[in-house]
């Protein structure tokens, strides 16, 4: 059993990981300045901590944190000395978060475009690709530093270099902290939607900690790619974005079983599938099919349905998913998109020409899913020697507990 101290620890973590978006968005708006906005996070995170056990949870846990961040950034502003009615528009928004943090069930915020600005901040065509992505996982999404190095496969000091140097150019160049206009947006929309997707992974299938599911991120993707929409309407890769996200978050209660370990996809059972995000995800892929050729998201999206409409794992159309993604590796011939259509066509047509095709890939030694997928071939061509050998090189980089559990439990089987 957890300790007192230990269960209020729990649930400011637990705000913190699903409100840090929504609270670092306003603040950075509100300070202009990145690090004063993480920093006012940090201490209003710790004031909880040192607060709760005594005066108990209030009401509105979030609205109680920002609040305390916002009385940071003012002290930080008068100790600055800046414009006396930016202070008025801080003292005002606190009164609010107070008004909000003392209702028994109040709505949050009231500015709900804060995360949008920032994205397309983050995303200015000033900042080079990678430094875009890290740092709009960085403040929007909440991942730490050691997250995004592993999702980028650099070192850790390396990814703070790169992060520090983003803020000091958005501060330098003075990026202006909006969503950009109708003729602006073409600029920063692939990079806009790369960041919402990556965001979605995280929370789809974490890098690494003992839960394989970050649900708070993936709704934070889903809501980020419906404002997109709503602002971007013209565009049918943004409807296939939204709709890829919400097939494949469909899924999330059957992800899982009641011990917190994994179901593959074959497994899962597929009445505990949220079927109305299920029609969602299809009527979108059909509008954006009518838009225009498909791009990548929209592919991916197209083969998310495939399974999404399959009554059950045997009546998977196998083929019609190589052929997607034989479409998609035109457009983009990554060796994870190879990967996946080898896998295809191993579960579709021939499981040997599928293993042929995956052993013939290159890049992939350091991806722990590339071992798997190989292992899972093999174990399916009762190669259990080769398929123990390729669970173990899979385990050897897998850094999520949970995914780690379940190749265990595949190699204990062998």
């Amino acid at each position: 059993m957890r300790s007192p101290s230990a269960e209020f620890r729990a649930t400011a973590e637990l705000i913190f990981r699903s409100e840090h978006g929504r609270i670092i968005a306003r603040l950075i708006r509100l300070s202009g300045s990145f690090d004063r906005a993480e920093e006012a996070l940090q201490e209003g995170f710790a004031a909880a901590l040192a607060t709760w056990p005594a005066q108990g949870i209030p009401a509105n846990p979030a609205a109680w944190i920002t609040s305390v961040a916002y009385r940071k950034l003012i002290d930080s502003h008068r100790r600055s000395r800046v414009r006396r009615d930016k202070q008025i528009e801080f003292e005002y928004e606190i009164l609010v978060a107070a008004a909000d943090s003392a209702a028994d069930d109040p709505p949050l915020f009231t500015f709900p475009d804060d995360r949008l600005r920032l994205i397309f901040t983050c995303c200015h065509p000033a900042l080079n690709r990678e430094a875009q992505v890290a740092l709009t996982l960085r403040t929007l999404g909440g991942l730490t530093t050691a997250e995004i190095a592993r999702a980028f496969l650099v070192p850790e000091p390396t990814l703070a270099q790169r992060l520090v140097r983003a803020k000091r150019k958005i501060q330098g160049a003075r990026i202006p902290y909006q969503v950009p206009g109708a003729d602006q947006i073409g600029a920063r929309r692939a990079a806009v939607q790369e960041v919402i997707y990556l965001i979605f992974n995280e929370g789809y299938l974490a890098t690494a900690g003992e839960a394989l599911i970050r649900g708070e991120l993936c709704d934070e993707a889903i809501r980020l790619a419906r404002m997109l929409c709503e602002i971007d309407t013209p565009e049918p890769a943004n409807l296939g974005l939204l709709a890829l996200m919400l097939l494949h978050h469909s899924r999330r209660e059957a992800r899982i079983d009641d011990a917190g370990g994994l179901v593959t996809l074959e497994e899962q059972d597929r009445s505990r599938w949220d079927r109305a995000m299920i029609r969602e995800g299809l009527d979108l892929v059909e509008q954006a099919l009518r838009q225009g050729p498909p791009g990548p998201y929209l592919l991916q999206a197209a083969i998310a349905a495939v399974h999404a409409e399959a009554p059950t794992a045997a009546a998977t159309d196998w083929r019609q998913i190589a052929a997607l993604y034989g479409e998609l590796a035109w457009l983009n011939p990554s060796p994870v998109v190879l990967l996946n259509r080898a896998v295809a066509i191993g579960l579709g047509e021939d499981l040997r020409r599928g293993l042929m095709l995956i052993e013939a890939l290159s890049g992939l030694d350091n991806y722990h899913l590339y071992h798997a997928a190989r292992a899972d071939l093999l174990r399916r061509l009762d190669c259990r020697s080769a398929a123990a050998e390729a669970y173990r090189r899979a385990l050897a980089l897998v850094a999520n507990q949970v995914e780690r559990a379940f190749l265990e439990r595949r190699l204990a089987a062998l």
